[in-house]
């Protein structure tokens, strides 16, 4: 079941959005503080070092661009490598699968010759059988023409011959037929093993070349990013600059403030303490089980009374209590930038200030349902909660 606190939340926001949107106008109107000069100044060199940072990291990323383009060089060519072994396996897969073809048509013909040759051979053995053990010898004595004696005694022994002949070469022919087949099947296996390694290394060139050109898009868009936000900034300086021109004369002037966008991953924590409700997280209800309520910001563990710090210069859109909130900020930092402060013990600011970052807002105080003191962080970017550890600097 959804806690009180869950519920008021959830309740206060629908009324935090509409909190932001009337809280725009006034937000503009607000007047510069007395020192818009020394203001001015320490804002145009918060520009001028994120600017620096920002070319620093382009700069970066240039360099690995570069080692990429390089690596995708090298791995085109190891593709390309790795392709004519694919090819060259598999030629010699095929030949040699011919070869074992061959040898198997000819072990087949053989096969069939012999078995065709061992009736006759059988019919042959069975006559000699008959005759007894003299075999060839009776054979000669049983002619009765002697004056072709040496006639008949040659027919026997070349007979006796392609016997002999015909037997031993049908077995040599078998047993170097069957270990050539053999050979090539041993050899087929070995060439079947090195196709399909030169398969998968070009498989592997080809997955590291896909992730190095996922990484050269992702670098190409981190640059383009880079450049627009340098020139976000390069335009505020700008402004900055003409607005101290004006002051320099005596004259009222509006001190514009930094857009937040070019500081992403770069804001300073509002509090130090760890993140124990994260981003679009449930936080616990009363007995640790979770609310069911989806949080658009991070709940962050600090010490009662601990000063809250603003992450970046903006106009204080609201100071007060709020439904759900306890005791809430909201500085607008743009057209559609807010960053929120909720559970405070104290608060600071009034509407309508002007503030910088690191300025304290308030303090720690404790949610209004109970439970250990702490702040509620949100930051709304471009009319859209955005998870606040994307934005503040990382810890290490």
């Amino acid at each position: 079941m959804t806690s009180r606190a869950g519920r008021l939340r959830t309740a206060g926001r629908a009324c935090a959005a509409a909190l932001l949107a009337a809280a725009a106008g006034a937000a503009l109107a607000a007047a510069p503080p007395p020192d818009a000069r020394a203001r001015a100044d320490a804002l145009s060199r918060r520009a001028a070092a994120r600017i620096a940072a920002l070319q620093q990291e382009a700069e970066a990323l240039a360099t690995r661009e570069r080692s990429i383009l390089g690596d995708l060089r090298r791995l085109e060519v190891q593709r390309e490598l790795q392709a004519a072994r694919v090819a060259q396996a598999q030629a010699a897969l095929r030949a040699v699968q011919a070869q074992i073809d061959a040898a198997g048509t000819r072990i087949a013909a053989l096969e069939q010759r012999a078995a065709g040759l061992r009736p006759i051979m059988n019919a042959r053995l069975v006559d000699l059988y008959k005759l007894g053990r003299g075999g060839y010898a009776r054979l000669l004595l049983s002619t009765p023409d002697l004056r072709n004696l040496g006639r008949a005694y040659g027919m026997v022994a070349a007979l006796a011959a392609i016997d002999r002949t015909t037997l031993d070469t049908a077995r040599r022919t078998l047993s170097q037929l069957q270990a050539a087949r053999a050979a090539l099947d041993a050899r087929r296996v070995r060439m079947a093993t090195l196709e399909a390694a030169a398969r998968q290394a070009a498989l592997a060139a080809d997955r590291a070349a896909a992730r190095r050109s996922q990484l050269l898009d992702r670098i190409d868009r981190r640059r383009d990013l880079n450049a627009r936000l340098i020139g976000e900034l390069q335009t505020a300086q700008q402004h900055l600059q003409a607005a101290l021109a004006t002051l320099a004369t005596g004259a009222p002037a509006q001190v514009p403030a930094l857009p937040i966008a070019p500081f992403r991953g770069a804001l300073a924590w509002p509090v130090d303490g760890a993140v124990v409700v994260p981003f679009h997280a449930p936080p616990p209800a009363a007995g640790g089980a979770a609310s069911g309520f989806v949080r658009d910001g991070i709940e962050i563990a600090a010490a009662a009374g601990t000063p809250v710090r603003v992450v970046h210069g903006g106009t204080v859109a609201f100071a007060g209590p709020f439904m759900g909130y306890g005791r809430l900020v909201i500085v607008r930092h743009g057209e559609r930038d807010y960053s929120l402060y909720g559970d405070l013990d104290a608060v600071d600011v009034a509407k309508g200030a002007q503030v910088d970052a690191g300025q304290v807002l308030g303090t720690v105080g404790v949610p209004p349902a109970g439970g250990p003191a702490g702040l509620y962080f949100e930051l709304q970017i471009d009319g859209r909660a955005a998870d606040p550890l994307q934005w503040l600097k990382a810890r290490r």
